[in-house]
């Protein structure tokens, strides 16, 4: 294992196979590689795609990947020195999304060359949390641990790309953020850039992190704090407002547990130690995150 590791360490030629790269977390980490000069292989379903055709600009390979055809994902994988993993059980359902990671993962194991994977999961996932959408996650992370392969796991806390999307813009449009926490609760939050940004610094230093979970984000953000950055990003007044577990229920019973989750256990996770071993990430709060970005409000 450590002869892998220590092959892709000296071999910065091999391109780093990136799943979801046409998403915003593979997106993200495929930019960030490719400014760190790494040569990157993005996977997707759709190589000839929008998004694709902006990876490829960039210097990206694109290729095409199934994850659901053994034969595609091995071929995609060819050649690889390492992979950034990532399932997501939206616009699917959690068996797909098990099935997917597990079939990408041993894909992995099985290609010739390949040194390290490192799989993106969510904060405290591992912790049997009994939340759907961390419970398949973990199931995914546990046959990573068992493959033989050097791997490195990062969570990412709440993403704050969520709360700009969806059921939450037409809210603000109305002038509210909503949000089933209780007001001066708090989350970990994280910007997409920086998790890919965390990812290529893993992809880059692997003796350093193989064999080991690193929950990540940029800062603690209580949901009134959320609704202020946005506010003044975009100009308009926004006021943050509690809706109950019910209303979440509404949208998935999923969404009602990991919401249950963080306002009667919460997640942990010890961002300053994190910062502090990390200084070399850039950690975008939730303002710059807002300023950042274009409102349709």
């Amino acid at each position: 294992m450590t002869q892998i590791n220590q092959q892709q360490e000296t071999a910065p030629h091999l391109p780093v196979a990136v799943s979801g790269a046409t998403g915003a977390q593979g997106g993200a980490t495929a930019r960030a590689l490719l400014r760190r000069g790494r040569p990157v292989r993005a996977l997707t379903r759709r190589p000839d795609g929008p998004a694709a055709a902006g990876l490829r600009a960039l210097g990206a390979e694109l290729v095409h990947a199934d994850f659901d055809d053994e034969t595609s994902l091995s071929a995609a994988l060819k050649g690889c020195g390492a992979l950034f993993a990532m399932s997501t059980p939206f616009h699917t359902d959690l068996a797909t999304e098990v099935r997917q990671g597990i079939a990408l993962l041993d894909a992995a194991a099985a290609a010739p060359g390949m040194g390290h994977v490192v799989l993106t999961s969510a904060t405290n996932a591992d912790r049997r949390t009994g939340i759907p959408h961390f419970e398949s996650k973990r199931r995914i992370e546990e046959h990573l641990a068992g493959l033989g392969v050097p791997w490195t796991v990062i969570g990412p806390g709440a993403f704050m790309e969520n709360y700009a999307n969806g059921w939450t813009m037409t809210s603000l449009r109305e002038g509210v953020f909503p949000l089933p926490m209780p007001p001066g609760s708090s989350l970990p939050v994280i910007s997409a850039r920086d998790i890919g940004a965390f990812a290529a610094l893993v992809l880059t230093r692997t003796a350093e992190f193989t064999g080991r979970r690193v929950d990540i984000a940029a800062h603690w953000c209580a949901p009134e704090r959320i609704a202020a950055a946005i506010s003044a990003a975009s100009g308009r007044p926004i006021r943050f407002q509690e809706v109950p577990l019910t209303v979440a229920a509404t949208y998935s019973p999923d969404l009602e547990t990991m919401f249950r989750y963080f306002q009667e256990t919460g997640l942990d996770m010890d961002v300053e130690v994190l910062h502090r071993d990390h200084p070399e990430i850039d950690w975008q709060t939730i303002e710059e995150w807002a300023t950042a970005r274009k409102w349709d409000l």
